[in-house]
This record gives structure tokens, sequence and C-alpha cells, in this order.
């Protein structure tokens, strides 16, 4: 299953994603580092392919040869796979740091 990087929905793209496409839902690019099986933030230059340029906005079309859109499965977690975590989660996550009760 193939997810937008920005809203999290599903998509029903063809097997190529041309430079212009865009997410029906809300509109950012999808040939981006984001949606793509090879960023990796912990990698070099953010991708595993190594012989890939520096790309500077992740999140905007680019004309990367090596792109590949990112596929998920129903059952990852939610957060994995370019799709967005859920902001209640994150938030809770956020708040328990600070939540410990003094010894």
């Amino acid at each position: 299953m193939r997810v937008c990087h920005h809203c999290g929905r599903e998509l029903h793209v063809a097997t190529t994603v041309e430079r212009t496409s865009s997410c029906p839902h809300c509109s950012s690019d999808l040939k981006c580092c984001l949606n793509c099986r090879l960023h990796d933030p912990g990698a070099n230059n953010q991708c595993r392919e190594p012989q890939a340029e520096w790309v500077t906005d992740k999140d905007k079309s680019n004309f990367c040869e090596f792109f590949e859109f990112r596929e998920t499965s129903t059952l990852s977690q939610p957060g994995m796979g370019g799709a967005r975590s859920d902001p209640e989660r994150a938030r809770d996550a956020f708040d328990a740091l600070f939540s410990k009760k003094p010894r």
C-alpha cells in the first residue's frame, strides 16, 4: 500500500510517479524523498543510495533517478513508512517525559 508522506492517506497511483504528480487528498508532491523507499534520516545524505545527490527540501518534488515509492503494509505502525503519527499519541508521549513522580 502506498501512503502520502504528508496526510498519511492511502494512494492509488500508477506504477510510475511523475515529478509533477501530487496527492489527490492534500496536493503535496509525491515524487519526493519522504515518499521514497531509499529515504533514511540516519544515512549519508539521508538516502541509502550512495550515488544520489543531496536534496535540500525532502518534501518537495525532485529529479532523483533512484526514486522508488515506499510501500507499507496495513499492519505497520502509525508514523512508519512516511505516514505521519497520530498527534494525540505524540503529545501524550511528550507529556509523559515531564510527568514522572519524584522519589
